[in-house]
């Protein structure tokens, strides 16, 4: 391991060197770890190179070090070209360096004694790979350079467009299709048209928020790819329109309820579909109900297109990805999804008890326990159920006590919010907001955001609650 460090800061490093040997690590911290007759500066230069790991001390006297500065650079780069585990040490209360402040640090201003010790051994567990310690407590130098900076606020863009989204793959006729719609005098974005400079995440999130709507050449590239498909749930948080264009393979698993434009023959839209999106267009402007067609799922000659099916695995291992990433709105609508799935019932957007009744049991079992492990038991079916009012009572009154046993209305007289983005906004796992305790049981909602623009989407949403619930009842009485 390579520690650099200035020359002011010496009799500290070899303190922290000294630590670090105390724990089994071989570290180049001077020149008197170099042997006598060797070229001092050749000597370090191939020490720094050969190191797995470095700690550069970030102090106020390493800002005005040229050689501290130097093999600050050398750290920096060998971490980018070679993957070096380069760790910032923070001493003196300094403001970071740009590459360390894209690092977890640890700083040591002000740390003496036993925690001095303390934060050195967990340093070298770090660097020689020794699992966290199960009562370790949490440090708030990962949470200040996780969060390095207060969330930035999405704001509407100068025009919002119709978002095309599209795999890199699939780029050529992405590109058509975006210029077709420009021609065609609607205004279009695509990731294309981020430029040098743009806070690339925000400015996709702040199009996908406010889009008149969102444009997803369907492919099975574009089917694989997790960041299309994070733009399908992003758009579907926020209950934008879709308008999904088929160019190959099946239809997108989390766009079957939707209708679709068929572009299999790579054609791109005609006149009576670009008809169509400017009358989408002037709804969305003027703020009335989108109109779009049902999905059918029919192409030419009455042939069904299918829908891309996901296994029960793979879907898990998705959820568990979007859970472990705190995505929890991108989680819920994945479980909606996996639900009506399994249960035939994708296209349609809501199922009966009936239909439900039919629901694998591991299913069940197997999405709650994702949920409850995100959360410490907090979240998922089987704390909702501890929740629920008496399964004796039925209709719209028990669906209303639910929901406010639940946290989705703040009592069983008030009405859910109407926006699923507005709803979910009010719970997260393991979360407080101001004068309210967040319900434990809020996720998964089973809130299908693809319908509210239709009449009856509480009433959709609201039966398949009461399915699952009773068939959820059936698992507990089993399990």
């Amino acid at each position: 391991m390579f520690l650099s460090y200035a020359a002011d800061d010496a009799d500290w490093a070899r303190m922290l060197a000294g630590q670090l040997a105390e724990h089994g690590l071989s570290t180049l911290h001077d020149q008197w770890s170099i042997e006598p007759g060797k070229v001092v500066l050749h000597e370090q230069e191939a020490a720094l190179r050969a190191s797995t790991h470095g700690i550069a001390v970030i102090s106020p006297a390493s800002m005005r070090d040229a050689l501290a500065r130097d093999e600050y650079a050398v750290l920096a780069t060998e971490a980018a070209s070679r993957g070096l585990h380069f760790i910032p040490v923070l001493l003196g209360h300094v403001r970071r360096p740009p590459f360390a402040a894209h690092r977890v640090w640890r700083d040591f201003s002000d740390v003496t004694g036993q925690a001095f010790a303390s934060m050195a051994a967990e340093l070298a567990d770090i660097i020689t790979g020794r699992p966290r310690p199960t009562d370790a407590v949490p440090s708030p130098d990962n949470l200040d350079a996780a969060n390095p900076s207060p969330p930035r606020p999405l704001t509407p863009p100068a025009d919002p467009a119709f978002v095309v989204c599209y795999a890199p793959a699939d780029a050529e006729y992405g590109a058509r299709l975006a210029g077709q719609l420009r021609s065609a005098g609607l205004p279009v974005w695509s990731t294309d048209d981020l430029r040098p400079g743009d806070a690339q995440f925000w400015t996709i999130r702040q199009q996908l928020r406010y889009a008149v709507a969102v444009v997803v050449v369907m492919t099975p590239r574009s089917q694989d790819s997790d960041d299309v498909t994070r733009m399908i749930l992003e758009g579907q948080v926020h209950g934008r329109p879709f308008v999904p264009v088929l160019l190959d393979g099946d239809v997108n698993f989390h766009l079957a309820a939707t209708w679709h434009l068929d572009a299999r023959d790579h054609t791109l839209p005609d006149a009576a579909q670009l008809d169509l999106l400017r009358r989408l267009y002037d709804d969305v402007r003027h703020e009335r109900p989108v109109r779009l067609p049902e999905a059918t799922h029919r192409g030419p000659g009455g042939r069904r297109v299918p829908v891309v099916a996901l296994t029960q695995s793979a879907a898990l291992g998705q959820l568990r990805a979007h859970l472990a990433e705190g995505e929890y709105a991108h989680a819920d609508l994945l479980t909606t999804r996996l639900v009506l799935e399994t249960a035939g019932r994708l296209t349609e957007g809501w199922l009966s008890r009936r239909q439900a009744a039919e629901l694998p049991l591991d299913l069940l079992a197997g999405i709650d326990a994702l949920w409850a492990g995100c959360s410490d038991g907090r979240q998922g079916f089987g704390g909702q159920l501890a929740l629920v009012p008496d399964p004796g009572r039925r209709g719209g009154l028990y669906f209303l006590d639910l929901g406010a046993a639940l946290g989705w209305r703040d009592s069983s007289e008030e009405l859910a919010p109407r926006v699923y983005s507005d709803f979910v906004r009010r719970s997260a796992p393991g979360q407080e907001q101001p004068g309210r305790l967040v319900r434990p049981g809020f996720f998964p909602t089973l809130r299908d955001p693809g319908h509210e623009n239709a009449h009856d989407w509480y009433d959709r949403w609201s039966t398949t609650v009461l399915a699952i619930h009773a068939r959820l009842r059936e698992w507990k009485a089993t399990s």
